[in-house]
């Protein structure tokens, strides 16, 4: 940031918020599209050293990070067709009192808005819609005369992830009711472990088996997370009989007594109540880390499949108003014929917003 943003920054009076997520509005106009106002605070945000995240024709939002490379606050300002423009800064931490910070990136916005907008005379400004305009429309794309030619996959097999991940999850299981048993489990980082370990494991089937289904893949890691659960209970049970089996029960009673000593916390027991919290806390925390890190490899696998140059051609016929069939049409005219080639072209569109959507929305 330069040394007059921060010289700005440090004599604002900060607005202090108190809230479960503290935020700051405020508003102020423009004379200027929405467009080229849009285009002129990508450069403030820049101009900031703020993430851009998300622009469209008449908002922007942009994440401030701290010195450790977290994301601290998201500022979001929307233009209207009237000139007005809403700026809006919002905490993504768990604090409850921002000490008057939302209300700093607010106006330090507007000042460095203002600061880049000086640059602009009536010509520029101009010029700058033009050549946004131009940017938006792909007038200056070249339509190539050809492309690269597709690589040979395979048709998606959901086997492939399916077989594999219940293998894993089997090891999973077996391995947490070992090191439970030794005293050596420790809540929250072996769920951590979990919904890493079976992300990772999905991303390579996802990759071997070609199939990247969303829809079918959560039902695939809940099925994971679910069955490492299940079967870290009967693993410890098999453990404890095996060592201690001179009085043999059976599995659901073992259950029942585990439920009646409830868990314990240092000395203080909790009951059955907080065993049963804690058990739902360890699935839904290793589906939280699981579900964040497939949906990467998703957006990923789905890019990576695709030369850029197919999906920059697909996306120009896009934006000059032509429908999927159609796009998928000139698709075939250049070598990618399959409806396996053209929907991995689609997929590889859809992840390209969906990277965006989920960067917008993961603090």
């Amino acid at each position: 940031m330069d040394k007059k943003y921060k010289d700005f920054e440090a004599d604002i009076k900060g607005k202090h918020s108190f809230a479960f997520t503290p935020k700051y509005k405020e508003e102020f106009r423009i004379g200027i599209k929405a467009r080229v106002f849009v285009e002129i605070a990508k450069m403030a945000f820049e101009a900031l050293d703020w993430e851009l995240v998300y622009f469209d024709d008449h908002q922007i939002e942009a994440k401030r990070a701290n010195s450790f490379g977290s994301s601290t606050h998201s500022i979001v300002a929307k233009a209207n067709h009237s000139g007005e423009v809403e700026v809006k800064s919002e905490s993504l931490g768990n604090e409850m009192w921002d000490m008057g910070k939302n209300s700093k990136r607010v106006k330090l916005f507007i000042f460095a808005f203002n600061e880049v907008l000086k640059d602009y005379d009536a010509d520029k400004l101009v010029e700058l819609e033009k050549e946004v305009e131009r940017k938006d429309n792909w007038d200056d794309y070249e339509v190539p005369e050809s492309l690269p030619a597709p690589e040979k996959y395979k048709e998606p097999q959901l086997w492939v992830p399916l077989l594999g991940v219940g293998i894993v999850s089997l090891v999973l299981a077996f391995v947490i009711a070992l090191l439970s048993l030794e005293g050596m489990y420790v809540i929250f980082l072996f769920e951590l472990g979990v919904g890493v370990s079976l992300a990772f494991v999905l991303k390579l089937l996802m990759k071997q088996g070609n199939y990247t289904d969303w829809g079918k893949i959560k039902y695939v890691l809940i099925g994971g997370i679910v069955l490492t659960f299940l079967m870290n209970q009967v693993f410890q049970y098999q453990l404890i009989l095996a060592r201690y089996g001179n009085d043999p029960i059976g599995f659901f009673e073992f259950i029942k007594l585990r439920m009646e000593q409830g868990l314990t916390i240092k000395s203080m027991n909790v009951g059955v109540i907080g065993l049963v919290v804690s058990w739902a806390i360890q699935i839904g925390l290793s589906y939280l880390i699981g579900f964040l890190r497939t949906i990467a490899a998703i957006v990923n696998i789905s890019i990576e499949r695709v030369p850029v140059e197919v999906i920059d051609y697909a996306m120009y016929h896009f934006v000059k108003g032509k429908n999927e069939l159609a796009v998928k049409h000139e698709l075939s005219k250049m070598g990618w014929k399959s409806d396996l080639e053209q929907e991995m072209v689609m997929e590889a569109i859809g992840g390209i917003q969906g990277g965006q959507e989920f960067r917008r929305n993961l603090n």
